[in-house]
């Protein structure tokens, strides 16, 4: 049996102190929401388990839909290229949406997505990261709602993977050198 905990340098976020904040957020959230019909806009892989979790702690009234768009492929650092694997199904003219989003770094998907999503007319459009590395920032593009901000190292779990693997990892944990500079 493999233990992806040998692989990880240590555990930055526990998955208690990841539920509690979500918690935290999902009531915000709601709050600034009431009375407000939302699309809420998982991004995929990444932010699978965050979405989840989160919209468990709604209770706005919302609809859920997914969208794949990726910048790294395998890699550690964004690529600029932007790709668009799945689309949303849902119209979002004239309604309101937040895209759901594992971490912010570059900034440079999310901007592109953004002006992408904005070009539909929404009545407005708010993101909510689980993790922000402002440090990494190459635009000019924040989140709204943010669950943690976090230093610049390569971290995974909790649906942040490295080549597709530890998403699984119930924590976000900093990666050991070793398993990336292979």
């Amino acid at each position: 049996m493999t233990d992806l905990n040998k692989d990880m340098e240590r555990v930055l976020l526990s998955k208690e102190r990841i539920a509690a904040r979500i918690a935290e957020m999902g009531k915000q959230i709601s709050e600034d929401y009431d009375g407000k019909d939302v699309v809420v806009l998982c991004i995929l892989k990444g932010a699978v388990h965050f979405f989840s979790d989160l919209t468990r702690a709604m209770t706005c009234r919302m609809e859920m839909d997914f969208m794949s768009i990726s910048s790294y492929g395998n890699s550690r650092q964004t690529s600029g290229v932007v790709r668009i694997m799945k689309d949303i199904d849902v119209g979002i003219t004239g309604r309101h949406v937040l895209i759901v989003e594992d971490i912010m770094d570059s900034g440079l998907t999310l901007n592109y997505l953004t002006m992408l999503l904005q070009a539909r007319e929404p009545a407005s459009l708010r993101i909510a990261c689980l993790l922000d590395k402002p440090e990494r920032r190459e635009c000019a593009i924040s989140p709204d709602y943010v669950g943690f901000i976090i230093p610049n190292e390569f971290v995974v779990g909790y649906g942040l993977d490295f080549e597709g693997f530890y998403r699984n990892v119930p924590y976000v944990g900093v990666v050991k050198p070793e398993m990336y500079q292979k």
